[in-house]
């Protein structure tokens, strides 16, 4: 399964009135970094409507991309970015189940 497409969830509590300046440097860093990143399939954000968290849903073809990704320099220097807005907390494994109409 180490090969399997992994859905990475990144759930964020923004500092009170900082939740449009966490979207915006989230989209910066997806538009300039994640999506050159190798592994890399989809990005969305969330926001959630009392203004205080933000969701990052993104796909990935492996784990080891998520890794690189966490580790690639550019990465690391948008990380104190982020903490400076935000706590973090994160999860990541292959999707189990998925239904649409």
């Amino acid at each position: 399964m180490s090969d399997a497409p992994i859905v990475l969830i990144n759930m964020l509590k923004a500092q009170p009135g900082k939740q449009a300046a966490l979207l915006a440097l989230l989209q910066e860093n997806t538009e300039t970094v994640i999506r050159t990143l190798p592994g890399w399939k989809t990005t969305r954000l969330i926001a959630a409507n009392d203004g205080d968290g933000v969701v990052i849903y993104s796909e990935w073809d492996t784990a080891a991309a998520v890794e690189a990704m966490r580790g690639d320099a550019r990465m690391q220097a948008y990380f104190p970015k982020i903490s400076a807005l935000a706590s973090l907390e994160s999860m990541a494994g292959p999707a189990v189940f998925s239904e649409a109409r």
